[in-house]
């Protein structure tokens, strides 16, 4: 026996939508709230030692947190490469702005400290601010036009063509889906920033965390009801081939109004997804409130995860629905690479993603602690 074939072809496919999944929301956890510090940095820190308590507060961390979005473009290039190819040069203009951002935000934790004057270092943290907040705005975006289908076709040599423009992905569900990106973030830093500060840093992070939590929950509930009632879904109607080729073109699709909530009716356990998006937001509201600091962040953590997944168990067995031609939409079960090639990536993973996880957990054991503001002032003990 062919050692690949141990798993049918469904199966790692389901696997693979799974992880793809579980990358994203790793990405938004993690370096989830050095984004949404940098959206708070002008805020929380009122004098230059006080940002430079928050800025040290993600210090040690913020480089390996992007590790997660590295691992989520190369699962998309190797898992799915449709997806890859549609996603990556559709979206060319926004990802090269959220690139953008990524790239000047190492410049500015660098270069920010090492002049001491202050309209360079106010200079640089307004390009800390623009990195937190653009990025977090424009992934929501993102997901906000998948959940409304991206305008390309696929045609008979499959070849992909897009048909959008970038202003074209900023329509007003979009954005909606973009300011509650931006204000689940802004929790998560506050709650990042309550556990590893003190004083009034911690909080002014308290005061607009707690903020952020009720956008959050009033966004992404007025999100939900606009999804249901204004935005139309879609399903499909034809025989669907669990463990045949990757040719989306093999399917017949229509559009319905709801039909991304036909999933919460067909299968009970997803509402998992919203309901933890739901009760972190509260959680970590309550949490910000009374001071209690890892309970803040782990219920920001659920909120988070839950938003994010939602998403996706939304969409099942959707990954990108086209709005101009709906034959052509990707999906789980037409869009992956070959069996042998999930096969190889599970196993690489299976082997390789315990090991970071393990790094990744000691690091933070390591690191663990408040930012000292007396080693700051004195310039000792910290990267920033």
């Amino acid at each position: 026996m062919i050692l690949h074939t141990l798993i049918n072809y469904d199966t790692l496919r389901l696997i693979w939508w799974a992880l793809l999944g579980v990358l994203l929301a790793g990405f938004a956890l993690t370096d989830g709230f050095d984004l949404g510090m940098g959206i708070l940095l002008p805020f929380v820190g009122r004098t230059d030692v006080e940002r430079r308590v928050a800025i040290n507060s993600v210090g040690p961390v913020w480089e390996g947190n992007q590790v997660w979005l590295i691992l989520g473009g190369g699962a998309i290039f190797a898992a799915w490469p449709q997806l890859y190819a549609v996603s990556f040069s559709g979206f060319y203009l926004a990802m090269f702005v959220i690139l953008v951002a990524l790239i000047l935000r190492p410049v500015a934790f660098k270069f920010r400290s090492k002049r001491d004057d202050p309209g360079w270092r106010s200079a640089w943290d307004g390009v800390l601010f623009f990195c937190g907040l653009v990025p977090a705005l424009i992934c929501g975006v993102a997901l906000g036009n998948v959940l409304q289908g991206v305008p390309f076709r696929v045609d008979a040599g499959m070849h992909i063509f897009y048909d959008g423009s970038f202003f074209g992905l900023l329509n007003p569900f979009a954005l909606l889906c973009g300011l509650v990106s931006a204000a689940m973030l802004v929790m998560h830093g506050s709650a990042w920033l309550q556990l590893k500060t003190q004083g009034p840093v911690a909080d002014r992070a308290r005061a607009y965390g707690s903020l952020a939590a009720i956008v959050t929950v009033v966004l992404y509930a007025l999100a939900g009801v606009l999804l249901w009632t204004h935005i139309a879904g879609y399903r499909i109607t034809s025989a669907i081939d669990h463990i045949g080729p990757s040719n989306p073109l093999l399917k017949t699709v229509e559009g319905q109004a709801g039909a991304w909530f036909a999933n919460y009716l067909s299968h009970p356990w997803t509402w998992a997804a919203p309901l933890a998006g739901f009760a972190g937001a509260l959680g970590a509201l309550l949490g910000l409130r009374s001071g209690r600091e890892i309970f803040t962040l782990l219920c920001s953590a659920l909120s988070v995860s839950g938003i994010v997944l939602s998403v996706g168990a939304s969409m099942f067995p959707f990954i990108l629905p086209s709005s101009i031609d709906p034959r052509a939409s990707l999906t789980v079960w037409d869009s992956s690479s070959s069996q042998l090639t999930l096969f190889i990536m599970l196993a690489v993973t299976v082997i390789f993603m315990p090991i970071v996880l393990t790094y990744t957990a000691w690091v933070y054991r390591v690191l663990w602690g408040k930012v000292d503001e007396k080693a700051i002032r004195e310039d000792r003990g910290h990267a920033y």
